[in-house]
């Protein structure tokens, strides 16, 4: 079993920055994939960013490219997402996400954190 524990949320203007960390425990030399999945209000749950344990390939949706990086200690068992440039359509719960692979499919993911909000004001 994995436990998957965000935080870094919160509330911030257009054009800041927030830095997203998810803290991982339990049995994590199964978690190949790690990455975040967010659902804004009124909208499907979406994949934004992934990263494999080996680092180095990571995939990013096309609405966080540019703005929005992953990177992983592998020693802390903790993955991170720095958010730059923000936008209001980027107001959602961010969940911090472990799986076998890298995928935007939310089906494939095995373990989801509890989620953090982040809110971005215009």
């Amino acid at each position: 079993q994995v436990q998957l524990v965000e935080s870094g949320g919160g509330s911030v203007q257009a054009g800041g920055s927030l830095r997203l960390s998810c803290a991982a425990s339990g049995s994590t030399a199964t978690l190949n994939c790690m990455g975040w999945f967010r659902q804004g209000p009124g909208k499907e749950r979406e994949g934004v960013v992934f990263m494999y344990s080996g680092g180095g390939i990571t995939n990013t949706a096309d609405s966080a490219k540019g703005r929005f990086t992953i990177s992983r200690d592998n020693g802390k068992n903790t993955v991170y997402l720095q958010m730059n440039s923000l936008k209001p359509e980027d107001t959602a719960m961010y969940y911090c996400t472990a799986a076998p692979l890298c995928s935007f499919d939310s089906r494939l993911v095995r373990y989801w954190g509890q989620g953090t909000q982040v809110t971005v004001s215009s």
